[in-house]
C-alpha cells in the first residue's frame, strides 16, 4: 500500500513538496498545526537580518519533505519499510515542533517553567492521538525511541536527522547567510541503514564535513549573533518584570491567552501526562504565537509603570541594550560600575536596574555528544566512526562545547 499524494505546495526552498493524503493531510490542516504560520522560525533574528521571517510551518513542511526523500532512498537501497511506518515516520517529523511557542527558541521554558519545546510537542500529539484513535502511536513511539527500528528515530533526532538539514539550508536562505548553505540532498542520498540505525556511505563524508561546519558557523553568525542575543534577553526581562507587578498586586492589561501564562506558574509536573490540566494549559498554549505576544507588548509600552513601558517601547522601536562577548567572564568590579552608571542615566524612577543590567552564557556544540554519533560505511562494508574517517575533525573538536559570556547594559554608559 503506498501513500495517496493530494497536495503540493510551492517551497521556495525544496521546490515542489508533495503532502500525502489522509492522516498526514489532516494533521496538515488541522489548527494546531496552521498555528505554526504565525510562529517565526527564528524568533527576532529579523532585527538583524530583515529576511529571516520564516515559520516553524514552513520548516516543518520542508522536514516533511525530506523524510519522505529519505525513506525513498533506503527502500531504493532495499530496507524494507511499510506504509504504516512511512506514515509515522512522516507524521513525527511533521510534528516535531508542534510545541514551539511564540518566539520559537527564545522564550523556551518561559511560559512553562523548565519544559522544552519537545515535551509539549509529545504533549500536544499525545492528545491529537486521542482524536485520531490511536492512529499516532507508532509516531509517537518513533519519535521517543521506543520503536524497535531505530533508525527512524535517527532520521527525527540525531546528529543528522531531517529537521537539522531542513532549517540549516532554509534558514542560510531566508538571512542570506551563504555559509550555512548545505548539499541536504546529497546527504540523504548517502544514507544507509547498518544494525538498524542511521549511517552514511563513505561518500558521502565530504557532505557531512560541510554541513557540521556550516551548523557551527550559523550558530554564531545567526542563532547567536550578539544582537539577536540582546533582543531575546530583552524580551526575557519584559515577561519578568510583568510576572513582579503582578505579584505586586498591579494589574497588567494583555490578550487573554498570554495573561493566563503570566498569572500562572505552571512546571513539568502539569504537563508529563494527559489530564484534564494538561489540556487546558495546551488548548491555552496553542492559543499563543508571536502576534499575540507582540499585541501584548504593544499594550505594556503604554503602562504606567515606567519600567515596563520603557522595555516594551525598546522591543517595538529595536531600541535594544548594548551587549558585549567575552570568551572569559566578566569582572565583577566592571559590572558594578555599570550599575551605578545605569541608575545614573536611568534615574532613580526606574528602580532596580536588574532589568537592563545583567550577565550570563550562551554556547553550543557542532556535535552534539548525547545525540546518535554518525557511522559512516567504508568501501568493504564495515562501519566506522565518523571522526575515525574525517581527515578535517576529531572527536574534540567536533563535540567541544563553546561557550562565550555576554553582558547587557543600557546604551550610553561607558566605564573604563
Amino acid at each position: 500500500m503506498e501513500l495517496i499524494r493530494n497536495k503540493i505546495i510551492n517551497d521556495p526552498v525544496h521546490g515542489f513538496i508533495s503532502v500525502p493524503g489522509g492522516l498526514i493531510y489532516n494533521l496538515v490542516e488541522h489548527p494546531f498545526f496552521q498555528r505554526l504560520r504565525y510562529i517565526k522560525q527564528l524568533g527576532l533574528t529579523e532585527f538583524v537580518y530583515p529576511g529571516a521571517t520564516h515559520s516553524r510551518f514552513q520548516h516543518s513542511l520542508g522536514a516533511l519533505h525530506l523524510m519522505g526523500l529519505a525513506i525513498q532512498t533506503l527502500r531504493q537501497k532495499s530496507i524494507d519499510i511499510s506504509f504504516e511506518e512511512e506514515e509515522a515516520a512522516l507524521a513525527a517529523i511533521l510534528l516535531h515542533d508542534i510545541g514551539h511557542g511564540p518566539f520559537s527558541h527564545a522564550l523556551e521554558h518561559i511560559f512553562i517553567n523548565g519544559v522544552g519545546h519537545e515535551e509539549i510537542s509529545l504533549l500536544i500529539m499525545r492528545i491529537l492521538n486521542e482524536g485520531y484513535n490511536g492512529h499516532l502511536d507508532l509516531a509517537i513511539d518513533m519519535f521517543l525511541g521506543n520503536y524497535s527500528r531505530q533508525f527512524f528515530h535517527d532520521l527525527i533526532s540525531s546528529q543528522i536527522d531531517m529537521d537539522r538539514l531542513d532549517y540549516l539550508v532554509r534558514d542560510s536562505f531566508y538571512s542570506g547567510v551563504i555559509e550555512g548553505s548545505v548539499g541536504s540532498g546529497r546527504i540523504i542520498k548517502m544514507l544507509n541503514v547498518f544494525d538498524n540505525r542511521l549511517v552514511v556511505d563513505i561518500k558521502g563524508i565530504y557532505s557531512i564535513e560541510n554541513f557540521l561546519i556550516a551548523r557551527r558557523l550559523m550558530y554564531w553568525q545567526v542563532y547567536m549573533h550578539k544582537t539577536v542575543v540582546s533582543a531575546e534577553r530583552l524580551v526575557i526581562s519584559i515577561i519578568s518584570r510583568v510576572r513582579d507587578l503582578i505579584r505586586e498586586g498591579v494589574d497588567i492589561p494583555a490578550t487573554p491567552v498570554v495573561k493566563y501564562f503570566m498569572e500562572n506558574n505552571f512546571g513539568p509536573d502539569d504537563v508529563t501526562e494527559v489530564t484534564p490540566l494538561s489540556k487546558k494549559i495546551a488548548e491555552r498554549f496553542l492559543s499563543l504565537d508571536d502576534n499575540e505576544m507582540l499585541s501584548s507588548v504593544r499594550m505594556w509600552k503604554e503602562h504606567s509603570d515606567i519600567v515596563l513601558s520603557d522595555l516594551s517601547r525598546r522591543v517595538i522601536e529595536r531600541d535594544l541594550l548594548a551587549i558585549e562577548l567575552n570568551n572569559d567572564p566578566f569582572d565583577k568590579k566592571r559590572i558594578d560600575q555599570l550599575s551605578i552608571l545605569a541608575k545614573d542615566l536611568l534615574g532613580s524612577d526606574y528602580g532596580a536596574t536588574d532589568y537592563y543590567l545583567f550577565t550570563g552564557t550562551v554556547s553550543n556544540r557542532a556535535y552534539a555528544p548525547s545525540a546518535p554519533s554518525v557511522k559512516i560505511i567504508d568501501k568493504e562494508g564495515n562501519l566506522r566512526k565518523f571522526t575515525e574517517v574525517s581527515e578535517l575533525f576529531d572527536h574534540r573538536s567536533l563535540s567541544q562545547k563553546i561557550t562565550k559570556y555576554f553582558l547587557c547594559y543600557p546604551k550610553g554608559i561607558r566605564s573604563d
